[in-house]
């Protein structure tokens, strides 16, 4: 792979148009900027990303939550140079080198991404994020294009001094965030999630080497920020997406199960990597078969596996495979504070009734869990705001409305999903 991207990009650089133009449906016309992110993006490692969808199992509450992380890498793209334009406009030297950087920063920002996105990320894996996973990545990449990310590598890991490009990159009003949260608004239909990106980007400004917003963008940051409490509530952790997720990761752990007992269990060979092992991050680091596997994992290999375990000999893995891939989920319920074990063992009795149960499915029809929702930390990379009198502050200073202070608050739910389905 590496010779091939060295021979092509040295022999025909200027025989390809390689400055394509995208119809994104959420932004309409947009441009890649040149053909080092078109190599990249023809690059098998991204073109990965067609095959995992944004919102993970979603779909299963909003039907036209079908878009991918390719969308949202574009997306995220493509804001990135208008912030970037915007800066330079108000008089940042910026140069060329750094704002293709920034770009491909952001680009390959979720290229480490696994099967169903945040799902199964810390099933699959030993506790390996994906942003270790996408500068492990990054830094692969970086070896067959000759050296050309080492910039985009120092602006994501947040080495390089100009502090102003990780803030765009990462933090708490970073373009990740304002593309996937119009993105998923857009494509789940939840009007409430929307935001106004662009005049947000419009008013980015850079002071002392630190990211801001102009002061009168203040209640775009209350509407952004708003939205985001929303989206997680009404999306991303919408009681059925939970139910559904916890099936998946079920799944998952019962085949893990049988693999280890000696059973035969159909997987496909990327995912067999992971069924059998638990890699951590160093083993990731040290055994080069992990990254293989890993970049031929998507969330096809998981629906194949799934078809296939639906009449699996194991009847645990078989029901639960039939019940997700049929949509006959499991039923929640949310507390305000853990659920003792007298309220656990109610619902463990309910499902022990159902036909076919025994104790031993149990573990697998009785889940307990907690979800948390925070929209603004100020301790985490605080959102700046630029003050008519060139000061800087907290957002939660600026606003003359109570809003942020309330969205400061962790909201943490506790839940208990169960079967409610023989077997």
């Amino acid at each position: 792979m590496r010779s091939y991207f060295r021979l092509y990009r040295g022999t025909f650089p200027c025989c390809m148009n390689k400055k394509k133009v995208l119809n994104d449906p959420v932004y309409g016309f947009i441009t890649i900027p040149g053909h080092l992110i078109f190599d990249l993006i023809e690059h098998p490692y991204f073109q990965r990303l067609r095959r995992i969808k944004q919102l993970g199992i979603a779909e299963y509450v909003y039907p036209g939550a079908l878009h991918t992380r390719f969308h949202h890498a574009l997306g995220a793209m493509h804001l990135m140079g208008e912030a970037i334009s915007t800066l330079k406009s108000k008089g940042h030297l910026i140069s060329e080198q750094e704002c293709e950087a920034v770009q491909i920063a952001i680009l390959l920002h979720d290229i480490g991404h696994g099967p169903f996105s945040h799902v199964l990320e810390h099933t699959l894996l030993h506790h390996v994020s994906h942003e270790r996973i996408s500068l492990l990545l990054m830094k692969e990449l970086n070896k067959e294009f000759n050296g050309a990310l080492d910039l985009a590598i120092r602006m994501f890991s947040g080495q390089y001094e100009r502090r102003f490009f990780y803030d765009l990159i990462s933090s708490q009003l970073d373009i990740d965030r304002l593309d996937y949260l119009n993105r998923d608004c857009f494509f789940t239909g939840v009007t409430e999630g929307s935001i106004g990106s662009e005049r947000i980007v419009k008013l980015l400004d850079v002071v002392d080497n630190q990211l801001v917003i102009e002061q009168k963008g203040v209640y775009s940051i209350e509407n952004f920020l708003t939205a985001r409490r929303l989206m997680y509530w009404q999306v991303y952790l919408h009681k059925t997406a939970i139910c559904a997720e916890t099936m998946l990761i079920q799944l998952i752990r019962r085949a893990r199960e049988l693999v280890h007992a000696g059973e035969s269990v159909y997987t496909t060979p990327a995912l067999e990597m992971f069924i059998t092992n638990e890699p951590t991050l160093a083993d990731f680091q040290n055994h080069p078969q992990y990254i293989r596997a890993f970049t031929q994992l998507d969330d096809y290999d998981i629906w194949a596996c799934i078809k296939q375990w639906t009449v699996h000999s194991d009847r645990l893995l078989a029901h639960l495979s039939t019940m997700l891939l049929n949509r006959r989920l499991f039923k929640i319920r949310f507390f305000d504070a853990p659920p003792s074990d007298e309220v656990v063992n109610t619902f463990q009795t309910q499902v022990l009734a159902l036909p076919g149960v025994t104790e031993a499915d149990l573990p697998y029809l009785v889940v307990r869990g907690e979800t948390t929702n925070s929209a603004y930390l100020a301790s985490r990379q605080p959102i700046r705001i630029l003050t008519k009198d060139r000061g800087v502050v907290d957002v939660s200073e600026a606003s003359d409305l109570p809003t942020i202070k309330a969205l400061s608050q962790i909201v943490r739910k506790y839940y208990v999903a169960y079967a409610v389905r023989g077997i």
